[in-house]
This record gives C-alpha cells, sequence and structure tokens, in this order.
C-alpha cells in the first residue's frame, strides 16, 4: 500500500512538472525571442549561400543515418519493468554523462579556432542524437523500430526551434499516436521536410553560443559552456516528452 502511495505521489509530481513545462512550451513568443529573430534572420541572409548547402546537406544527411541507419541504436535492449522514477533516476545519470562528454567535445574544438569550430556542428549533433537514442531504451522504447526514430527526431526539433515552431511540434508529440500514423514510410517523411528551414531553426537557437566558441582565447571555454548548456536543454526536453508519453500509455491501460 505504501509503495503505491509513493509511486501515486510521484506520477502526480510529474504531471505537475509536465504541465508547467507546457506551458512554457505553447507560450507565444515574447519581444526578445521576436528581436532575436529577426536579427539572426539577418545575419542568415549575409551568409553565402553556399554554406547554407553545406549545412543543409549536413544535417539531412545525419537525418537519414538516423532514419534509416542503425548506427545509434544502443546494444543495450530497453529497460522494462521500472517505475517512472526509476526511469527518471536513470535518465538524469544519462544527461549528466553526455553533458560531460559534449562539454569535453566542445572545448576541444572551440580551441581550434574557426575550422574546428565549423567541424563541431555535425559532431555535436552526433552526440545529442546518440543520447536521445539512449535515453529512448531508458523509458523502455526500442529505436530498432523507425517509428521510434521518428519520434527522437520530433523532439530534437522540439529542443531546437524557435517559440513559434515549438506548439506545433508539441502538439504532434503530445499526440504520438496520431501522428505517426501521417507518415507510414521514411521516405514520405523526408520528401515532406523543408531541410534549410530544418537546419536554421536549429542552428539560429545555438548561433551566438557556438559563434563566441570560435573567437580566439576564449573559445574552449565557451565551447564547454555551450555544448553542456545544449545538453541539458536536450535533456529537459526529451525527458519530458517520454515522461509524458509513458503517462499516456499507462492512463490508456486503465480505460
Amino acid at each position: 500500500m505504501g509503495s503505491q502511495m509513493e509511486k501515486y505521489t510521484y506520477e502526480e509530481k510529474v504531471r505537475r512538472e509536465l504541465e508547467a513545462w507546457a506551458k512554457k512550451v505553447l507560450k507565444r513568443p515574447g519581444i526578445w525571442e521576436r528581436v532575436s529573430k529577426k536579427v539572426q534572420t539577418k545575419v542568415n541572409d549575409v551568409i553565402p549561400d553556399k554554406v547554407h548547402t553545406v549545412l543543409t546537406a549536413t544535417v539531412k544527411g545525419l537525418v537519414k543515418t538516423v532514419l534509416f541507419g542503425l548506427d545509434f541504436v544502443p546494444k543495450s535492449a530497453p529497460t522494462q519493468g521500472l517505475t517512472l522514477e526509476d526511469r527518471d533516476l536513470k535518465a538524469y545519470e544519462l544527461i549528466s554523462n553526455y553533458k560531460k562528454l559534449a562539454a569535453a567535445e566542445g572545448a576541444g574544438t572551440g580551441a581550434g579556432g574557426f575550422v574546428l569550430g565549423m567541424a563541431d556542428f555535425p559532431a555535436l549533433i552526433a552526440i545529442k542524437m546518440k543520447f536521445l537514442f539512449e535515453l529512448a531504451h531508458v523509458y523502455g522504447y526500442t529505436t530498432q523500430d523507425y517509428r521510434e526514430r521518428l519520434f527522437l527526431l520530433y523532439v530534437f526539433q522540439l529542443a531546437f526551434s524557435s517559440q513559434e515552431q515549438k506548439p506545433t511540434l508539441y502538439t504532434a508529440l503530445a499526440d504520438w499516436n496520431g501522428t505517426v500514423r501521417k507518415w507510414p514510410s521514411g521516405t514520405e517523411y523526408l520528401e515532406q521536410i523543408d531541410w534549410e528551414k530544418f537546419q536554421r531553426e536549429y542552428r539560429d537557437t545555438i548561433d551566438l553560443r557556438k559563434t563566441l566558441q570560435m573567437l580566439p582565447g576564449v573559445g574552449a571555454v565557451v565551447g564547454a559552456w555551450a555544448n553542456y548548456g545544449l545538453l541539458e536543454e536536450l535533456g529537459q526536453v526529451g525527458m519530458n516528452c517520454y515522461r509524458m508519453r509513458r503517462l499516456q500509455t499507462e492512463e490508456r491501460s486503465h480505460e
């Protein structure tokens, strides 16, 4: 009886946290977000088309790897039979480990100036994707399933998109069973994506921190700080998406 009460209390606590998080995600863009977006749009307009083309191709290639390859699939099987609290504890530990890994990678490339700073772009995405694959297994979902890899991409976009785009992505994740039925094949999903918009949304979210990483003398420190913070943000979004999904599954099982 006592353990059931503790479980109920923890799940209610998570529900309250998810409600607060949803309000934050769904809020309208504030003045700062709108100004930042306009400034970033102007910066993007100055960047040569050749650079945009290379970065777009990089993002598209990595997404294809996620959807159709098994490079990131963890060797260990998804965890089974754990409470939500136990899964959350494992998730916190995973986030901590990946923040350290990302910080070390950012410090190394940040110390190398502009060239290595550019190299950090695909390397950091790869670290984030590997983290999400392992997080899925923590919450009991197998990434052998293409639909689970698709879920990861939505989580990734939610974490690194503008405030204007977040409500649409959140709604898709909150009704995942309905969303996944719209994408019966990986090819169809890829054809629907505006790849340049995808990479610009991602870059706009991280650009200031990653640009500072390329400055002489402070690059290593800023690189470590930037990557650490970006993994923290992705970890919070990823955890909340999976917590929301598991609670929904549990609620449906009791209906």
